[in-house]
């Protein structure tokens, strides 16, 4: 099978059109997080580094941490994006850019998102560190999809368009596992686990209303409510619905870990929530290198 050049667009450098990477650029253990000020800030911690490439929102270090090659990219804020950058760093581990045709041997990635959330949960406080077991995409990216529903929870998603009445003008949510792999390596006993949901914006379809109204009002109070086989959802975010839907139909490993800096039921924010996000980095780094 050999992609058409309007399909798989490559640069005159030969590398991969948003991303603007190489296959050499790129370690297996790969850090996303939204802000590109935040790759820095991840990079600081690496004994060395061996590339920076940027090209709008995505600017991309790979460099080591405790003699292991990590690379860091950010991804920008979005589902949308994140459909970039996890299709983009799959066709530059498994596809040849130089002949255009499927790799014969599958590489599998390590994708771990490092972010910030708000709680939906009383006891979930600010300032904690939350993983996220599956996340239910609001956004609708992994309907345009084959095969979603075999890497999706349908009876949870029944449950949950049935808890809230979900209005049928909205994309059809969907929930997707994080990787167990990565989950058991990163996990310990300052991370809480949770189910979160990936919204498409940050203000209406997280239930925030400034001057526009939103069309359900009470929302947020129903996901709160809601509990299915003895699981409840915990936080908001914008990221890993997509991230974890595209990397089990691409066969990838991934996950999510956030700082809470927000309780939207309690209305509190961080103090001060960036001393919490180095701890956090420091926390995967030193946890992904064990």
């Amino acid at each position: 099978m050999e992609f058409r050049e309007s399909e798989l667009i490559i640069n005159k450098d030969g590398s991969i059109f948003h991303l603007h990477l190489l296959p050499e650029d790129i370690a297996d253990d790969i850090i996303l997080v939204g802000d590109p000020g935040r790759v820095e800030v991840v990079a600081s911690y690496f004994d060395k580094i061996e590339l920076k490439k940027q090209n709008r929102e995505f600017y991309t270090i790979t460099g080591s941490y405790n003699s292991k090659r990590i690379t860091v990219v950010s991804t920008g804020i979005g589902t949308d994006n994140i459909d970039i950058v996890v299709n983009e760093l799959d066709a530059i581990a498994n596809i040849n850019l130089k002949t255009r045709t499927l790799n014969k041997q599958h590489k599998t990635l390590n994708l771990i998102r490092i972010g910030t959330s708000g709680s939906l949960q009383r006891d979930i406080p600010v300032d904690s560190f939350l993983m996220s077991k599956r996340s239910i995409g609001f956004d609708g990216l992994l309907n345009f999809y084959a095969n979603r529903d075999s890497i999706s929870d349908l009876k949870f998603e029944e449950a949950f368009k049935k808890h809230v009445s979900w209005n049928k003008l909205l994309p059809s949510p969907y929930i997707v596992d994080a990787s167990e792999k990565l989950i058991a390596k990163l996990d310990g006993d300052n991370i809480i686990k949770g189910i979160t949901i990936s919204a498409p914006g940050f203000y209406g379809p997280q239930g925030r209303q400034l001057r526009l109204p939103i069309i359900d009002q009470n929302i947020n109070n129903k996901i709160e409510a809601f509990e299915f086989q003895g699981q409840k959802i915990t936080n908001y975010e914008m990221e890993s619905s997509a991230i974890f839907g595209l990397s089990k139909l691409l066969s990838h490993n991934a996950a999510t870990i956030c700082a809470i800096i927000a309780n939207r039921t309690q209305g509190e924010y961080s103090k001060d929530y960036k001393p919490v996000i180095k701890e956090l980095i420091k926390t995967v780094l030193e946890r992904l290198t064990k």
